[in-house]
């Protein structure tokens, strides 16, 4: 009987199913997703982190053999706290001179260069894998002869140094003798084992007069004695520890910061802990606790929205069958027998349904997030709703049928209890969000995830009890107009026909969450648009190490290059008072030089939204001090007038203007001072010499660029030393704001960001829709009759079309607009709440509606429409509109 009973009543069973199906599908899938977009996002970040950040590092002054530490290697290992000894990938062990305790001097012949050369010596672990001879071979230092060095073809080239070269180290307390035995080039010089050996790789040219090579060499564990024991100056030993960033997953993310905390605390036998990784874990935590309270909050409008939609198809249901419950009950059937009835129509579809949406939801790439609570939730729901809904439908039985097409006009005290209640339930949750905030790494609150669910709730029922006001004032305008279509679609809306409150409720909730994801959208786009005009002001930075004075003009010769402007910036520049003052130093600061003029001409050829400051700009070369743009902080240390270290140099400024931020200066800067160039006083043999220069350009050949700008370091570099210099010291690097911009929306945990925003942008759209199309349906039968006898007067198909669009635009348009509204000012209400901050770099965030969201908003509302035209379309031909009045079947 059941299974007949299924067959007649398909339809509904196969709608609550495939309600039930995707709401399975989206509670199992989501999270899935969201972890598995949040651990890409921990490993990229964590693989991209410098060594001095990411590993755990031990370091300790201990006396000879060096030779020893390696015992520890492994022990150590061993004792750090849980659960990093089964995350380390790889580790090493070194023992180092300081380069900068270490003066090297060249005999037979001597090194050339000319300047100081501070020449550190390391022994290290996995170095002789990572590396292949191309002269000589590896050190084997005897009991008593010379430590012996080998050294890379880079430093070789450098210094002028061949296998068989004997060397001296100066150190504090006497001179140690060596001998180079070898040049090596690194297999990949990216290799973590190089890490700490970057000097051994690329040494450091001096920049101006008097600054020294730096440059480090590799020897065994008995050079590391010798050369110790000779000079005086001791051996450092070391312990460095790679997490493998792939076995780190967000699951475990509070376990390892804590524990890696706990490591920086320990004691270990006098050696100190070199590492940052807690922090940075701890800061993409903040990001991925911010995205996953967004994520739950855009959720629970998705599973509210489906909530709903599963109500209102399990109300259609019963409603269809009324006549048949009525009949049961007529005929003596109690309330459970009703129940068990409908329990055995829904127990053999709706569990199945949202198990296939659980295994659909368990093939999505991710991973999984604890016990499935909320599906098995949901499958006790849908099997159960009918049932309930059926059994409290028949609780009094009526001889007689009253009209269903007229809502009621005075709500019941109970009614206005539950609405008062919803009521004060989001005002009360919107006071404790802004006080206590979203934060999943306490677990998700499930009512403070539901506020903005429950504000969207609470605006429907104020639009439902708002809207018969000026529908009623509109039904009296239409009685004037032509033609009863326009009067008969107001009258029915205004009497809520369309079962008013369950799709109004339904699509104003959808509609403000998709609103909601699309403003957070915008609020954090045109945020890291901000960050990316302050960090690379023009079309592209060039950076380097030291550029030629002249290096502008060879610059301006590129093809695609239209203006540049020179640049040098560094940080922790010395700042003094002004002359006169006593010599006391204020403090630090960025400095920023910059041609002011051709700032302004690059700014404007970029088409960045950047302001330069007149007094910059007009500013020339005087007597007195330059004017100067300063952050508060700084301001208020110096006051009007004080004097910055630029090159070694002392320059007087002005205070012409305090701002929070500079285009250049970097974010998140707190002191800095902007001056301009074209004021400052230059010498001949003492120029300011950029290190940065703003480009602003189109399709530029970034390799020719990069060759010029390098042959300007060379230039330079060859200037300081007096000798030809055949590499830089740090090849120049051009990067363009686009490629910034687009780097800001690959960092922590954007993807499920994005995945937050998508859901709920789609997932919010296709629910709006089909809430159109349930109140189309939840009165079908009501609207066939009125055809039915408007057809018999004349009424054509089209106008009956008509007149469904007059029913619908007031329900579709309020609810729109409603949605929209508390969807747009979901984030601004609250505020710092959601975290935003944590997805953009020291930028200040403003509120913004795109307004391509609020088209789209439009386009749902013609979506809509076009939607219940469909379904009506549909309805009138499954009921044949023409047997309706003939049969009297209120149900059809």
């Amino acid at each position: 009987m059941s299974a007949r009973r299924i067959r007649a009543y398909g339809a509904h069973v196969a709608l609550l199913a495939a309600l039930g199906l995707v709401a399975a599908l989206l509670v199992t899938a989501a999270p899935r997703l969201s972890n598995g977009y949040a651990d890409r996002g921990l490993r990229a970040d964590v693989a991209q982190l410098p060594h001095l950040v990411r590993d755990v590092s031990l370091a300790v002054e201990r006396p000879a053999p060096a030779a020893a530490g390696q015992a520890d290697l492994d022990r150590y290992a061993a004792e750090l706290p849980q659960p990093l000894p089964g995350l380390v990938d790889r580790r090493w062990y070194a023992a180092s001179l300081d380069e900068q305790r270490l003066v090297a001097i060249g005999d037979d012949p001597p090194m050339d260069g000319g300047a100081r050369k501070e020449f550190g010596l390391r022994a290290q672990t996995g170095v002789q894998d990572a590396a292949e001879l191309t002269a000589g071979r590896w050190p084997r230092t005897g009991a008593d002869g010379p430590a012996e060095v080998t050294v890379s073809a880079t430093v070789a080239e450098t210094l002028s140094l061949r296998p068989g070269q004997s060397l001296r180290f100066i150190g504090q307390d006497g001179t140690a003798q060596a001998l180079l035995v070898g040049v090596f080039e690194p297999r990949d010089a990216a290799d973590p084992v190089w890490d700490d050996l970057q000097q051994a790789l690329n040494p450091i040219f001096p920049l101006l007069d008097g600054d020294p090579y730096i440059v480090v060499g590799i020897t065994d564990w008995a050079g590391v004695d010798a050369v110790s024991a000779a000079s005086g100056v001791p051996a450092v030993s070391g312990w460095r520890y790679r997490l493998g960033e792939q076995r780190l997953d967000t699951g475990t993310l509070p376990a390892v910061t804590a524990a890696v905390a706990e490591t920086r605390r320990m004691q270990w036998a006098g050696a100190t802990v070199q590492t940052s990784l807690d922090t940075a874990l701890a800061r993409f935590a903040e990001q991925l606790y911010a995205v996953q309270a967004l994520l739950a909050v855009v959720q629970a409008g998705l599973i509210a929205s489906l909530l709903g939609l599963i109500l209102l198809a399990a109300r259609l249901a019963v409603l269809r069958r009324r006549d048949e419950f009525a009949l049961l009950r007529a005929r003596g059937a109690s309330l459970s027998a009703i129940g068990l009835r409908t329990l055995a129509e829904a127990a053999p579809v709706q569990p199945l349904a949202v198990l296939v949406g659980w295994l659909a939801g368990t093939r999505v790439p991710g991973r999984a997030d604890g016990v499935p609570w909320l599906v098995l939730l949901l499958a006790v729901l849908t099997t159960a709703v009918v049932p309930v809904l059926a059994m409290l439908s028949q609780r009094q039985v009526a001889m007689v049928a009253g009209r269903a097409d007229v809502a009621r006009q005075r709500p019941s005290v109970r009614r206005l209890t539950v609405e008062a209640g919803v009521l004060v339930l989001a005002v009360l949750g919107v006071v404790l969000l802004r006080r206590r905030g979203l934060d999943p790494a306490e677990g998700v609150d499930a009512y403070l995830s539901s506020v903005p669910v429950l504000v969207a709730v609470a605006a429907a029922l104020v639009a439902m009890r708002l809207l018969p006001w000026p529908l009623r004032l509109a039904g009296r305008l239409a009685v004037r107009a032509r033609g009863a279509l326009l009067f008969l679609g107001v009258a029915r809306a205004g009497r809520g026909a369309p079962v008013a409150l369950g799709p109004l409720a339904v699509l104003i909730v959808a509609v403000s969450t998709g609103v909601f994801g699309g403003v957070v959208a915008t609020t954090v786009s045109a945020a890291r648009d901000r960050a990316a005009t302050l960090t690379v002001p023009a079309d592209a930075w060039l950076t380097g190490y030291t550029f030629s004075p002249d290096a502008a003009d060879a610059l301006t010769q590129v093809p695609g290059v239209q203006a540049v402007a020179r640049v040098w910036v560094d940080s922790n520049r010395r700042l003094l008072p002004e002359t006169g003052a006593p010599a006391r130093q204020i403090g630090t600061a960025r400095v920023l030089v910059v041609d002011a003029p051709a700032f302004a001409e690059v700014v404007a050829r970029s088409g960045v939204e950047v302001d330069v400051p007149a007094a910059l700009r007009a500013a020339a070369r005087g007597d007195g001090p330059v004017p100067a743009v300063v952050s508060p902080k700084v301001a208020t240390d110096v006051g009007d007038r004080a004097a910055v270290d630029v090159q070694g140099r002392l320059y007087e400024f002005q205070v012409a203007e305090v701002a929070d931020a500079f285009p250049g200066v970097g974010l998140g800067t707190e002191r800095f001072v902007v001056l301009p160039w074209q004021a400052m006083p230059e010498y001949e043999y003492t120029p300011i010499i950029p290190n940065r220069y703003l480009l602003a350009g189109e399709d530029i050949d970034e390799g020719r660029l990069l060759g010029v700008a390098d042959e300007t370091q060379r230039q330079r570099q060859s200037a300081v030393l007096g000798v030809a210099v055949t590499r830089t010291q740090q090849p120049a690097e051009l990067q363009s704001r686009q490629a910034y911009r687009e780097g800001l929306d690959r960092t922590g945990a954007n993807d499920v960001l994005t995945l937050a925003f998508t859901a709920g942008a789609a997932g919010g759209a296709a629910l709006a829709v089909l809430a159109v199309g349930f109140a189309v349906v939840a009165d079908a039968a009501g609207r066939g009759r009125m055809l039915s006898r408007l057809r018999t007067l004349g009424l054509s198909a089209g106008s009956g079309r008509r007149l469904l669009v007059y029913e619908l635009v007031p329900l579709v348009v309020v609810a729109a607009v409603t949605g929209a509204v508390v969807g747009a000012a979901l984030p601004r209400v609250l505020g710092p709440t959601l975290g935003l901050s944590a997805f953009v770099p020291d930028v200040p965030l403003g509120y913004h509606l795109n307004p391509l969201v609020a088209g789209s908003v439009l386009g749902l509302v013609v979506l809509g429409l076009a939607t219940g035209l469909a379904v009506e379309n549909l309805s009138n031909r499954r009921m044949r509109l023409g047997e309706v009045l003939r049969l009297g079947e209120e149900n059809a």
